[in-house]
């Protein structure tokens, strides 16, 4: 069954900042979207600024994973669009949280922590190591790869223990943060991935494509029974 992706991206940077333009003529979505397209999913994409975010009831109800980038406009998101999605996951929706989403009102939400960390923009190398390997998310890769040039996130980060805990990054100038982290709420899975800053071309480079790919189809819905809560009366139970 094709997997339903959708791409939800802030949208500010590639419009107010020449730097960001220019490394993403088209928005920080685009090689996200082209890349699983290529992998045979059903994307589409959605902004802040479009009516509900681009995120109706209908658009969620049509989506199997919800991918999210957001870092200057947080707090604009609607409340009314976080509760949506955030009952949509614990239906069984997927949700992919990229970098900066850490702060968005929907992982902290569904967190409980203040998500917060220590950080430096200094374009420094960073080394992702695999430290769960054979999960599926590392499919394809080796025991660590590389980013040129990054932002630095490092510990502490405030977020629950992860159920598993996929790459640990450890910096040029010294720091650690536990960079890949999966959840379950209710029926639905998340991924927290750390790399992606706007102002360097992280978007493009195969293993983080493949990274994002992967936790796409980890976090996929699975055929199950539907959930049952509420009175069962005596007797109800058959066989």
């Amino acid at each position: 069954m094709t997997i339903r992706v959708t791409i939800w991206n802030e949208y500010r940077h590639e419009k107010q900042s020449a730097k960001v333009q220019e490394i993403y003529p088209e928005g920080m979505h685009t090689p996200i979207a082209s890349y699983l397209q290529g992998q045979g999913m059903s994307v589409r994409v959605a902004t802040l600024d479009e009516p509900e975010h681009g995120l109706s009831t209908a658009v969620l109800d049509q989506t199997d994973v919800l991918t999210w980038w957001g870092h200057l406009a947080h707090g604009e998101v609607s409340d009314e669009i976080v509760d949506r999605v955030q009952a949509r996951v614990l239906a069984g929706m997927g949700l992919i949280v990229l970098h900066s989403g850490h702060f968005s009102k929907i992982f902290q939400r569904l967190m409980g922590t203040t998500c917060n960390l220590k950080w430096r923009e200094a374009g420094e190398l960073e080394r992702l190591w695999v430290v769960a390997p054979g999960h599926p998310i590392t499919e394809g890769l080796g025991e660590y790869f590389e980013i040129p040039q990054a932002e630095m996130y490092g510990e502490f980060f405030d977020i629950p223990q992860p159920e598993t805990l996929v790459f640990v990054s450890w910096f040029a100038g010294g720091e650690v943060f536990r960079s890949g982290c999966c959840y379950q709420r209710g029926q639905g899975r998340i991924f927290y991935f750390r790399p992606g800053h706007e102002t360097y071309p992280i978007y493009y480079q195969d293993e983080v494509l493949r990274v994002i790919g992967n936790a796409v189809k980890w976090a996929a819905p699975v055929a199950r029974p539907p959930v049952q809560f509420g009175h069962r009366p005596q007797g109800s139970m058959s066989g």
